[in-house]
């Protein structure tokens, strides 16, 4: 009986192990959605501009100056939202546009 519980005990540690690295392995976006970034309750986003729609964002805005484009921008191409280094703990429209845009090279 003694040797059963050894077994058990053991497997049940090797699956655990195992869970742990494939969950550690996985990018965090694959297991957690981030909220998106509230124009409205956020202070950060209030002072660089954030807009949800870069076509409605002010000066100095130039046309293709997106979210997608930005090399803050942490999303995948196709994502429509995605985690921004400038708004930690949220996810910002990629069509979306802040004062704090810098084009990737």
């Amino acid at each position: 009986m003694r040797f059963e519980v050894t077994t058990d005990r053991r497997r049940f540690f090797q699956l655990a192990a195992a869970t742990a690295a494939l969950l550690g392995s996985l990018p965090r976006r694959a297991w957690a959605a981030l909220p998106h970034l509230s124009i409205d309750k956020n202070a950060t986003a209030k002072a660089l501009n954030y807009v949800e729609d870069d076509t409605k964002a002010p000066a100095p805005h130039q046309p293709g100056q997106d979210c997608l484009a930005c090399v803050h921008y942490q999303g995948k191409a196709g994502d429509a939202y995605g985690p921004c280094a400038l708004f930690p703990g949220f996810d910002v429209n990629a069509k979306g546009w802040c004062s704090g845009f810098q084009a990737k090279k």
